[in-house]
């Protein structure tokens, strides 16, 4: 059963009750039924009691018609004689037996009115007659929520009934069922868009030949107090394309004077309005795009109203101008309808329909139906609003969470993705890092909390910054998790999380990685050969009291390091361990894709692992990180000790003069020298042991220089009187980059120069 919400606080036209019976119909809403109690009474019959209680509507909505029927025509329950009546020609289904009692008799003169549109209620034609007991339309969209035969009601309906009592009859409950169908079709919306479109194809040309949707700009949200005067904005708008734009008219399908709807007529020569195109959804009728509500005019109190009003009512008339437009035409009569859109809290918008003048002018009843589709209209709006604003705080916290974009260390070359679980939970607890260290070393990080929700995101939030901090210490990576582990304790006692930490170093090519419950990487060999790194699985993060163990192991040129989190491998379909195993068979048949020589390119292999993934694969959000090993060769590195003397300056610039000359660098001879000298001589005046000078060449010069004193050097002003202060101004000055990182043994500082454009990297 299908339940559509209306609104719980003020005044509201009408209450909610529709649902789905067997046949697929629309149940009756309370205030529709209402409506044929009331149409009842004006008969004459007196008050018509209320439907039984019962689980479902649709019952509930056929004692009304029952009563109505039986007090319209004078039955007992008046206490008056049932009227006599000519009886039907047999066999006759399709119209009354006497052409003056059945609901298409001509008035004035004029041609019959299509006796479907009359038999709906909704002022339109409806879908041609159909055979007896075939049900709506099962989508319930649109039009095809509404099926009305002009048949009579004297054979059809038994006990001289009259015609015109049971076409009002079906009428009432044409109505309910287009409701019905109509609420549905909004209700399956959850975007703002999806919602609108759903009121304006369910309306259009079931209910009204045009329709416009305004909304507030912004939309408020929640309890937020708008800022400013209020403004409406044209949503969208759709009508019936002109008539004189369809060609091929057929002639039996006409419309009033000179309108022609081609290809609208059905078999029975009856008009089938879904079969019409609709226009939008902007600039197809002169209406007005944005609309300033002014505070006590005549807007602002129809909307305050909340009910929906005849266009030809005092207020309206003052109002639609205001809100359309003073150039924006109006149909005479009650062919306009302007209903507010109040969601839970307020007004956010309105809607406005209308009917040509070759159709029937709106009823009262159809007002109701107007606040109806209005009220879930607007309350569907709200819950789209506030979707939509948990969906952007969740992907802004995602984002913030992961890295936005990764670092281009030496030796290493990086690729990631992620991927959440579902578009409906855009958080979790998978994160992925890369972190650069002193001695052109590079940490990478992976790591997953527990659970998808905003807590999780939080946390690994935490987690991360934690990680990040503790590796601009340079410790060792068993100690890193085991600070990791201490923090998410402080965190909560449920807080638990895995954790991979590996240290790449692109001058030995070796990898120091430990492990904290986490998924073991997967190395990809430039030989196409793929093994699963055997590392100490370890506990988690959280748990508490437990050593966390470090290997070292082999980073060869050209291998590719693949770190990811349990997402990627495990299923409800399938184990971690079979995942595993089927990721490791995929980088390797990925391998051989590109060549023994080549290894593939990271982005497509990144690209090529995900496709591994299923239908039922996702049950979890999926962080990878993929790290291509270059490496520094041995030639393009020099490395010397020096005794912190006052000597070493000197030193350290003949070390760094020989090796310029032996990589044919000798242009930057001299800022090289000049650089190493004021580094060198700053780390021998507060240094108690060795100092060492490290050179690298890659695609850059980087010249390193550490020492044993945990003080960082920084650059200050210096005055004209001061002999010193100078150097880290110089550094800053003529160096591209220059930095300096605190060690757990001392510090590094470290500064990079550009190589001449002629110097080819080897």
């Amino acid at each position: 059963m299908t339940e559509y919400p209306t609104s719980q606080e003020g005044p509201q036209p009408v209450a909610s009750g529709g649902g789905t019976d067997e046949a697929g119909h629309g149940k009756a809403p309370i205030a529709a039924a209402e409506a044929v109690r009331t149409h009842a009474a004006s008969a004459g019959a007196g008050p018509v009691p209320g439907p039984v209680a019962e689980p479902g509507g649709a019952a509930a909505a056929a004692s009304d018609v029952r009563a109505a029927r039986s007090a319209a025509s004078g039955g007992s329950a008046a206490g008056l004689p049932r009227p006599r009546r000519k009886s039907a020609a047999p066999g006759n289904v399709t119209g009354p037996a006497d052409p003056g009692q059945g609901a298409a008799r001509p008035r004035h003169g004029g041609p019959a009115p299509d006796s479907a549109s009359a038999a709906a209620g909704l002022g339109g034609p409806a879908e041609a007659p159909r055979p007896r007991g075939e049900g709506a339309d099962p989508a319930g969209d649109g039009a095809g929520g509404l099926s009305a035969s002009a048949t009579g009601g004297a054979d059809r309906h038994g006990g001289g009934i009259p015609a015109v009592e049971a076409t009002a009859a079906r009428r009432e409950g044409d109505r309910l069922r287009f409701v019905g169908a109509a609420t549905r079709r909004i209700a399956r919306g959850i975007d703002l868009d999806e919602i609108v479109l759903g009121l304006c194809r369910a309306t259009v040309p079931t209910f009204s030949d045009a329709i416009l949707v305004y909304l507030r700009d912004p939309l408020p949200v929640g309890d937020e107090r708008p800022v400013g005067p209020v403004v409406l904005r044209l949503r969208r708008t759709d009508r019936l394309r002109p008539i004189d734009d369809l060609t091929d008219a057929a002639p039996s399908g006409t419309i009033g004077a000179g309108m022609d709807l081609a290809g609208a007529a059905g078999a029975g020569g009856e008009l089938d309005f879904s079969q019409l195109p609709l226009v939008g959804p902007q600039g197809d009728l002169p209406a007005a795009e944005l609309c300033e509500i002014r505070p006590g005019g005549a807007l602002a109190e129809v909307l305050r109203g909340v009910r929906p009003v005849f266009g030809s009512s005092a207020a309206a008339k003052a109002a639609l101008p205001e809100l359309l437009g003073v150039d924006h035409p109006l149909p005479r009569g009650n062919r306009a309808v302007l209903a507010p859109l109040r969601g839970r809290r307020r007004v956010i918008g309105a809607a406005v329909f209308l009917r040509s003048p070759e159709r029937p002018a709106f009823e009262q009843n159809d007002l109701l139906v107007a606040a109806q589709l209005a009220t879930h209209t607007a309350l569907g709006i709200d819950k789209a609003v506030l979707y939509g604003r948990e969906a952007y705080i969740a992907d802004e916290l995602q984002r913030t969470m992961l890295p936005d974009s990764l670092p281009q260390p030496t030796g290493v070359r990086l690729a990631s993705r992620y991927l959440p679980a579902a578009e409906t939970a855009r958080v979790g607890g998978d994160w992925y890092d890369a972190i650069p260290l002193p001695g052109s070393r590079v940490a990478l990080v992976v790591g997953d909390v527990m659970g998808h929700s905003m807590t999780s995101a939080a946390i690994m939030g935490q987690l991360r910054t934690t990680a990040q901090t503790l590796a601009q210490l340079d410790l060792p990576p068993a100690e890193v998790l085991h600070h990791l582990d201490e923090q998410a304790q402080r965190l909560g006692s449920d807080r638990m999380a895995t954790c991979l930490y590996a240290v790449y170093d692109p001058v030995a090519h070796r990898i120091t990685i430990a492990n904290a419950g986490h998924p073991p990487p997967v190395l990809l060999h430039l030989g196409g050969r793929a093994e699963v790194l055997r590392v100490p699985p370890g506990a988690p993060i959280g748990v508490g009291g437990v050593d966390f163990e470090a290997v070292e192991l082999d980073a060869p040129a050209g291998a590719t390091l693949l770190l990811y989190t349990d997402g990627l491998v495990e299923s409800r379909l399938r184990d971690v361990w079979t995942g595993i195993e089927q990721l490791r068979e995929r980088l390797a048949n990925t391998a051989q894709l590109t060549g023994l020589d080549h290894p593939p390119p990271l982005e497509a292999l990144c690209d090529d692992v995900l496709d591994m993934l299923g239908p039922g694969d996702r049950d979890d959000d999926i962080a990878l990180l993929a790290a291509r090993f270059d490496g520094i060769a041995p030639s393009d590195v020099a490395y010397w000790f020096l005794d912190p003397e006052e000597t070493a300056p000197g030193r350290a610039r003949r070390f760094a003069r020989r090796a310029l000359t032996r990589w044919g660098l000798e242009e930057l001879s001299d800022s090289l020298e000049l650089l190493v000298s004021e580094v060198v001589t700053n780390a021998v005046r507060y240094a108690e042991r060795p100092v060492t000078l490290r050179l690298l060449r890659t695609d850059v010069l980087r010249c390193e220089v550490g020492d044993d004193s945990p003080q960082l050097p920084r650059q200050r002003r210096a005055r004209d009187t001061d002999e010193g202060g100078r150097g880290l101004f110089l550094v800053n000055r003529m160096a591209r980059r220059w930095g300096a990182t605190r060690l757990s043994s001392g510090k590094v500082v470290w500064f990079e120069l550009p190589l001449p454009g002629a110097h080819e990297r080897r």
